[in-house]
């Protein structure tokens, strides 16, 4: 009886001696780490259902649906691994290498190698990739080039410019006095005549190309001759089609603009993120210099207009999803989903205008396009309620001339970034613009709209949400 009550106690002190030891192996070995983190994962996931449980609302949405917005796009699961990693616990004020925090040398290699990445896909000698959005780059350009009260021109809100280009409800619409240009109401396009008028008359000191809703391409060299005849500083917003000029399918502005901006997404197919860039860098026109007396860069500028000017710290796990986007978008594989998206554009433009919708400036050399509904006697805001009803999901958007408000509208903005990355092509679109006729025409049919809901979810369950690589979501 004493030797098993030895051996029992014996065999104890075996086991917490050995437990131990069990642990330490596990956990060198790397796919144990991975189990025991995922096993974590699934609990922290668990422990919070109701935002969980709506991310995977939304996820299915996005599975579903044909997604026409066209500031929208998939990211590949590389972007989405490095937007959710551990580099979002990382503070780092200041620039790579000239930081304000200490524990900066891996996020330094990390928003360099961003940098080079996007100066290498826009033939850029500078960039600045911290922007936490393109608002956030136009905010900090024209913090860092204008006095409050200076002129600035931009393209007209309501002829498809963008809220930061001037509109009173903006920012750039408070500080700054603002002055328009459109597109002529015989052809959709911008009016340069106009351009140049404006620009003399008011002597802006920015001139803003660049568009939120506008299916052609710039004329950037017509635009720097104003600049230059009024003494102002050109800048680009090519937030939508960066991808499309990085790729060389649309005039280049680097060569003619004096600075650059643009969003990480949309074409790009990158985080939500801005940047800023210059095809060359340059003095400053007013002298301004540094401690030392010597004259300041522009890119000095505006680094320091970005940090501490309009934004604190950057966000480093969004800048390493940046430079996952910037190589994806460097590789052949993106040039071929460019060239589709265009192909897909002009299809889509053409199939509109056969069933008697007007889209505007008569088709499309980018990726987007907007559509008149005046024609068809619904509103952009019944029209795009409809089409969600049906898992077409679009948005409602003011046309050139419009007659309606803002929060109306008669018309409609498409793109076709979201559903080429998804692996869409000439037929789909051709069917997918009879799905959309379908929905507007029987507006009162709640059996059509589900029909085409239906039809919907069936063509899209074949199509993954990533198509260039490893699927996102499935």
């Amino acid at each position: 009886m004493l030797l098993n009550k030895n051996s029992l106690l014996f065999e104890k002190i075996i086991l917490l001696i050995r437990l131990p030891i069990f642990i330490i192996g596990f956990f060198l070995k790397e796919r144990n780490i991975i189990t025991f983190v995922a096993f974590i994962k699934i609990n922290v996931m668990n422990s919070d259902q109701e935002i969980f449980d709506l991310i995977a609302e939304e996820t299915t949405r996005q599975k579903e649906g044909v997604e026409l917005i066209a500031s929208e796009n998939y990211v590949s699961e590389n972007v989405l691994r490095a937007m959710g990693s551990v580099l979002t616990n990382k503070y780092a004020e200041g620039l790579p290498f000239k930081r304000y925090y200490g524990g900066c040398e891996v996020v330094d290699e990390v928003e360099d190698i961003a940098r080079e990445r996007a100066k290498e896909l826009f033939n850029a000698e500078w960039v600045n990739v911290q922007p936490h959005s393109g608002a956030q780059a136009n905010a900090a350009v024209m913090l860092g080039v204008l006095n409050a009260g200076d002129k600035i021109l931009g393209f007209d809100l309501s002829h498809g410019g963008h809220l930061t280009h001037g509109s009173p409800v903006n920012f750039s619409g408070k500080l700054y006095k603002t002055s328009f240009y459109g597109v002529k109401k015989e052809t959709g396009r911008v009016d340069y005549d106009a351009v140049e008028e404006v620009a003399l008359r008011e002597k802006p000191q920015l001139i803003i190309a660049g568009a939120s809703a506008y299916s052609r391409d710039w004329d950037y060299i017509r635009m720097r001759e104003v600049a230059d005849k009024v003494g102002a500083l050109l800048m680009a917003d090519i937030s939508h089609p960066a991808g499309l000029i990085a790729r060389g399918l649309l005039k280049d502005p680097l060569p003619h603009c004096h600075i650059i901006t643009t969003t990480t997404h949309k074409t790009l197919r990158g985080p939500r993120g801005g940047m800023i860039m210059m095809g060359k860098d340059f003095e400053n026109p007013w002298g301004l210099k540094t401690p030392k007396g010597e004259i300041k860069m522009m890119s000095q500028i505006l680094d320091g207009a970005v940090f501490p000017g309009t934004q604190g710290g950057p966000l480093e796990h969004v800048i390493a999803a940046k430079a996952v986007a910037f190589k994806e978008a460097l590789s052949d594989g993106y040039m071929d989903y460019c060239l589709q998206l265009m192909k897909n554009a002009k299809v889509m433009a053409e199939e509109l205008v056969k069933r008697g919708y007007g889209v505007i400036s008569g088709g499309t050399d980018n990726h987007c396009m907007l559509i008149d509904l005046r024609s068809k006697n619904i509103t952009g805001k019944e029209a795009e309620n409809l089409l969600v009803t049906a898992d077409i999901t679009v948005n409602k958007n003011m046309v050139p001339f419009d007659d309606k408000s803002p929060f109306v509208t008669s018309g409609i903005r498409v793109g076709t970034a979201a559903i080429t990355t998804r692996g869409l092509k000439e037929e789909h679109i051709v069917k997918i613009v009879e799905l959309i006729d379908q929905v507007i025409t029987n507006r009162d049919s709640e059996s059509v709209i589900e029909e085409v809901r239906e039809e919907v979810n069936e063509m899209m369950s074949q199509f993954p949400l990533f198509r260039l690589g490893e699927s996102v979501m499935n």
